[in-house]
């Protein structure tokens, strides 16, 4: 609390703003990989979508609007890049479920990709944010395997909230890095390859 020479005070806590915190995971993702690149931590970028441009509109310079595009190849993940000498590789998703996460929101193009990545040495997961809870998870891909594996054989098609809580590690929020997702894969780096 500060007290201002007009006998006003001002408590600068509460009037922090929470409320978009739990909408925006690829924010605070870029946000994080920004902080790791300007503090020489790592270097992850979030991947372009690769399409291909048909039709623009073009109003004005200024105003360019692209009419029609299509993907020209599946994207693999969403984010990769190097970290302690290792390939980063890893796909982020937000549900709004309070309960689970469809595996359907994980290609099986996408799947390949990662365990290629994790054959050839690299460290590969998913993040995870409930948006609801604004809780946010990080599960190495051979525990999210267990479950993809688990659905190919007819069982259930989706990640339960509490099977989060046993097979990831969830991200606490901190104002200098937003989520910091490397502390956790440099101290339980094994748990990744």
């Amino acid at each position: 609390m500060i007290n201002y020479p007009n006998k006003r005070n001002t408590n600068f806590v509460n009037n922090i703003n929470y409320s978009n915190r739990g909408m925006q995971l690829e924010s605070d993702i870029n946000f994080a990989n920004k902080y790791y690149l300007n503090n020489n931590i790592a270097i992850i970028h979030k991947k372009p979508v690769p399409i291909q441009i048909v039709e623009v509109d073009y109003p004005s310079r200024k105003n360019a609007m692209i009419k029609k595009a299509f993907y020209q190849t599946p994207s693999t993940t969403d984010y990769n890049g190097i970290f302690n000498g290792k390939h980063i590789d890893f796909e982020a998703k937000e549900t709004t479920s309070l309960t689970s996460f469809s595996l359907r929101n994980i290609h099986e193009h996408q799947i390949k990709h990662m365990q290629l990545v994790m054959e050839h040495g690299g460290i590969t997961f998913i993040i995870i944010r409930f948006k609801k809870l604004n809780r946010t998870f990080l599960m190495p891909l051979k525990n999210f395997l267990i479950f993809h594996n688990r659905a190919k054989e007819g069982g259930r098609k989706s990640i339960k909230l509490e099977e989060f809580c046993n097979y990831s590690f969830e991200l606490s929020f901190n104002f200098k890095v937003r989520l910091d997702y490397l502390t956790i894969i440099k101290e339980y780096e094994s748990e990744f390859l």
